[in-house]
């Protein structure tokens, strides 16, 4: 397990049962970089790789 994968796990852990639209994703992401800008291209990066379908790719 990486360090990283803590945080994944607290989430599933308190929150894997919730249902959440994608524009509430985005808010936090936003929220998120707004505290911590300096993981802004990680941030960016990620939300990328959500919005792209696998599909995309090919």
């Amino acid at each position: 397990m990486y360090f990283t994968d803590r945080g994944i796990e607290e989430l599933e852990d308190r929150r894997g049962e919730e249902e959440v639209s994608l524009a509430w994703l985005a808010d936090r992401l936003r929220a998120f970089v707004d505290a911590h800008p300096e993981h802004a291209g990680a941030a960016d990066r990620f939300a990328t790789f959500l919005a792209r379908d696998d599909a995309d790719d090919e």
